[in-house]
Protein backbone atom coordinates (compact mmCIF):
# COMPACT_ATOMS: atom_id res chain seq x y z
CA UNK A 1 0.00 0.00 0.00
CA UNK A 2 1.66 3.74 -1.01
CA UNK A 3 0.18 7.20 -0.57
CA UNK A 4 0.99 9.86 1.87
CA UNK A 5 -0.06 10.28 5.54
CA UNK A 6 -1.96 13.03 6.32
CA UNK A 7 -0.74 15.69 8.18
CA UNK A 8 -1.51 15.60 11.85
CA UNK A 9 0.03 18.48 13.15
CA UNK A 10 -1.80 20.85 15.24
CA UNK A 11 -1.45 24.65 15.26
CA UNK A 12 -2.52 26.71 18.49
CA UNK A 13 -5.60 28.51 17.81
CA UNK A 14 -5.91 32.30 19.11
CA UNK A 15 -9.24 34.04 19.97
CA UNK A 16 -8.88 37.60 19.79
CA UNK A 17 -11.08 39.44 22.85
CA UNK A 18 -13.76 40.72 20.28
CA UNK A 19 -14.25 37.48 18.90
CA UNK A 20 -16.35 36.42 21.43
CA UNK A 21 -19.46 37.68 22.93
CA UNK A 22 -21.37 37.92 26.73
CA UNK A 23 -24.35 36.32 26.51
CA UNK A 24 -26.59 35.62 29.88
CA UNK A 25 -26.05 32.28 31.76
CA UNK A 26 -30.08 31.69 31.43
CA UNK A 27 -32.17 29.84 32.77
CA UNK A 28 -30.29 29.82 35.64
CA UNK A 29 -29.23 33.42 36.29
CA UNK A 30 -29.37 36.86 34.48
CA UNK A 31 -26.61 38.05 36.66
CA UNK A 32 -24.23 35.77 35.58
CA UNK A 33 -22.41 35.91 31.65
CA UNK A 34 -20.46 33.38 29.83
CA UNK A 35 -17.92 34.50 26.85
CA UNK A 36 -17.35 30.60 25.63
CA UNK A 37 -13.68 30.19 23.59
CA UNK A 38 -14.23 26.92 23.13
CA UNK A 39 -16.30 23.52 23.26
CA UNK A 40 -15.47 20.53 22.42
CA UNK A 41 -18.37 18.34 22.74
CA UNK A 42 -16.26 14.80 22.19
CA UNK A 43 -14.56 15.58 25.07
CA UNK A 44 -17.39 17.18 27.08
CA UNK A 45 -14.79 20.06 27.84
CA UNK A 46 -15.25 23.58 27.69
CA UNK A 47 -13.37 27.11 28.38
CA UNK A 48 -15.07 29.95 29.51
CA UNK A 49 -14.70 33.57 30.74
CA UNK A 50 -17.32 34.30 33.53
CA UNK A 51 -18.60 37.75 34.47
CA UNK A 52 -20.93 38.27 37.16
CA UNK A 53 -22.87 41.80 38.72
CA UNK A 54 -21.78 42.34 42.21
CA UNK A 55 -23.59 40.08 44.86
CA UNK A 56 -24.49 38.22 42.25
CA UNK A 57 -25.17 34.40 42.86
CA UNK A 58 -25.46 30.88 41.08
CA UNK A 59 -27.00 28.54 42.38
CA UNK A 60 -26.10 25.01 43.89
CA UNK A 61 -24.28 23.08 41.41
CA UNK A 62 -22.44 19.13 41.14
CA UNK A 63 -19.62 18.71 38.75
CA UNK A 64 -18.73 15.73 37.93
CA UNK A 65 -15.25 16.91 36.33
CA UNK A 66 -12.43 19.04 37.50
CA UNK A 67 -13.50 22.47 36.90
CA UNK A 68 -10.02 25.09 36.83
CA UNK A 69 -10.69 28.54 37.77
CA UNK A 70 -8.32 32.08 37.37
CA UNK A 71 -10.01 35.23 39.32
CA UNK A 72 -9.21 37.97 36.76
CA UNK A 73 -11.55 41.09 38.74
CA UNK A 74 -13.32 40.81 42.07
CA UNK A 75 -13.63 38.68 44.65
CA UNK A 76 -16.00 35.57 45.29
CA UNK A 77 -16.58 32.53 46.75
CA UNK A 78 -18.57 29.38 47.26
CA UNK A 79 -21.43 29.64 50.08
CA UNK A 80 -20.04 26.68 51.39
CA UNK A 81 -16.57 27.05 51.83
CA UNK A 82 -14.71 29.75 54.11
CA UNK A 83 -12.23 30.69 51.20
CA UNK A 84 -12.42 33.83 49.27
CA UNK A 85 -10.99 34.20 46.06
CA UNK A 86 -9.47 37.74 44.58
CA UNK A 87 -7.56 38.71 41.65
CA UNK A 88 -4.66 36.30 40.71
CA UNK A 89 -6.49 33.54 43.04
CA UNK A 90 -6.26 29.82 41.47
CA UNK A 91 -9.49 27.26 42.27
CA UNK A 92 -8.93 23.59 41.36
CA UNK A 93 -12.01 22.12 41.59
CA UNK A 94 -12.08 18.25 42.32
CA UNK A 95 -14.89 16.11 40.36
CA UNK A 96 -17.53 15.53 42.69
CA UNK A 97 -17.60 18.99 44.37
CA UNK A 98 -21.01 20.80 44.73
CA UNK A 99 -21.24 24.73 45.99
CA UNK A 100 -22.71 27.78 45.63
CA UNK A 101 -21.16 30.72 43.64
CA UNK A 102 -21.77 33.95 45.42
CA UNK A 103 -19.84 37.61 44.08
CA UNK A 104 -18.74 39.53 46.46
CA UNK A 105 -21.60 42.76 47.56
CA UNK A 106 -18.64 45.10 46.19
CA UNK A 107 -17.86 44.66 43.03
CA UNK A 108 -18.67 42.92 39.61
CA UNK A 109 -16.28 39.34 39.29
CA UNK A 110 -14.46 38.17 36.39
CA UNK A 111 -12.65 34.86 35.79
CA UNK A 112 -11.53 32.18 33.62
CA UNK A 113 -12.83 28.85 33.55
CA UNK A 114 -11.66 25.15 32.56
CA UNK A 115 -14.83 22.56 32.78
CA UNK A 116 -14.73 18.72 32.49
CA UNK A 117 -17.68 17.04 32.50
CA UNK A 118 -21.26 17.31 32.60
CA UNK A 119 -22.60 19.71 35.73
CA UNK A 120 -25.82 19.60 37.38
CA UNK A 121 -27.63 22.80 38.84
CA UNK A 122 -29.98 21.80 42.06
CA UNK A 123 -32.71 23.08 43.01
CA UNK A 124 -33.95 23.87 46.73
CA UNK A 125 -34.96 19.98 47.43
CA UNK A 126 -31.79 18.92 46.16
CA UNK A 127 -33.50 17.66 42.63
CA UNK A 128 -31.68 18.51 39.27
CA UNK A 129 -33.43 21.33 37.45
CA UNK A 130 -30.78 21.40 34.57
CA UNK A 131 -27.50 20.07 32.94
CA UNK A 132 -25.01 21.55 31.21
CA UNK A 133 -22.25 19.78 29.63
CA UNK A 134 -20.25 21.45 26.33
CA UNK A 135 -23.01 20.90 23.90
CA UNK A 136 -25.01 22.73 26.08
CA UNK A 137 -23.09 25.46 26.36
CA UNK A 138 -22.30 25.87 22.40
CA UNK A 139 -26.18 25.53 21.73
CA UNK A 140 -26.93 27.87 24.27
CA UNK A 141 -24.04 30.41 22.90
CA UNK A 142 -24.86 29.86 18.98
CA UNK A 143 -28.64 30.59 19.41
CA UNK A 144 -27.02 33.79 21.32
CA UNK A 145 -25.08 35.01 17.94
CA UNK A 146 -27.81 33.94 15.68
CA UNK A 147 -30.21 35.83 17.52
CA UNK A 148 -27.86 38.65 17.76
CA UNK A 149 -27.15 39.12 14.00
CA UNK A 150 -23.23 37.84 15.26
CA UNK A 151 -21.48 35.26 12.80
CA UNK A 152 -21.01 31.73 14.29
CA UNK A 153 -17.50 31.22 15.91
CA UNK A 154 -15.96 27.86 15.77
CA UNK A 155 -16.25 26.56 18.88
CA UNK A 156 -13.85 23.45 18.35
CA UNK A 157 -11.10 24.20 17.05
CA UNK A 158 -9.16 21.04 17.31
Amino acid sequence: MTGTLPDLTTEPSHFAADSRHWHPFTPYSDEVHLKVFTADVARNETAVMLRAEAGAQLGVHDHFGRVLAYTLRGRWSYAEHDWVSGPGDFVYEVANSQHTLVADPAEDIEMFIYVEGPIHFLGADGEIVGIETARTFADRYLRFCLDNGYPAPELNPY
